[in-house]
């Protein structure tokens, strides 16, 4: 039972208790979470430099029982030992993270975490993002939350904004790899179609977005694939009259 919980920076030194909480929670999640991959050492290891790349932040309550580690965006982790969950060293951090990103942030849970999914939920999170965990170390499917701060219309925008760079970074991407790839085709451009290829591109994808659908890919990735094209043919002309 806890008496007074106390919140304070991490220091050096506390950075070998808080790497035991974490192998301990990590190691009674399981199979709400999958097994960490790493081991012991390495994760006493890895945890003995986050103060150095994290903001670091400790629930005491005469030992450490929580930590919540930010950066300028991300709440990156947030753990509470297993003998005191439920007893509110969870919420007291998640507030602790709000107020110092006022702004909003984002973080990553395992999508088998149903405990951890209701419990930010709870507190006012929102669910952006399901994926298939192909990028995390786990690969297991993995939901990405959001806390979108005190002006959650601008917050979401933002995030928006972000994609669409992103985006705009990968169509052109694409265009130059279409373009490239004419010219090792037998029938170059919008006649040398590969229905099949273009059906094998959108089941893959399909796989990494699951929220979207096969169906809604395809009808994407055919505007993708005819503009790129179009572009191309487009291109070839000019040359081709000047």
């Amino acid at each position: 039972m806890l008496t007074e919980l106390v919140l304070r920076p991490a220091t050096a030194e506390d950075m070998p208790e808080l790497a035991e909480v974490y192998i301990a929670t990590r190691r009674a999640a399981v199979p709400a979470m999958p097994p960490s991959i790493h081991d012991d050492e390495s994760v006493r290891q890895h945890m003995a430099t986050m103060p150095s790349r994290r903001e670091v932040w400790v629930a005491e309550d005469e030992q450490l029982v929580g930590f919540a580690a930010l950066d300028d965006v991300w709440l990156d982790s947030l753990y509470v030992g297993p003998q005191h969950q439920g007893s509110g060293v969870g919420s007291a951090l998640l507030d602790l993270a709000k107020s110092l990103r006022p702004d909003g942030f984002a973080l990553w849970v395992f999508a088998s975490n149903a405990p951890a999914r209701a419990f930010y939920r709870r507190h006012g999170l929102i669910e952006l993002e399901h994926t298939d965990g192909s990028a995390n170390e786990e690969r297991s499917p993995d939901v990405r939350l959001a806390w979108p701060g005190q002006q959650p219309l601008s917050f979401l925008r933002s995030q928006i904004d972000h994609v669409d760079d992103d985006l705009a970074l990968l169509l052109a991407r694409r265009l130059a790899l279409t373009a490239a790839v004419q010219g090792y085709k037998d029938r170059p451009g919008l006649e040398g179609r590969d229905p099949r290829r273009e059906q094998v591109i959108v089941e893959r994808m399909a796989k990494h977005a699951p929220g979207l659908g096969a169906s809604r890919i395809q009808r994407v990735m055919d505007a993708v694939i005819t503009e790129s094209l179009n572009a191309w043919e487009a291109r070839r002309d000019d040359v081709g009259s000047g």
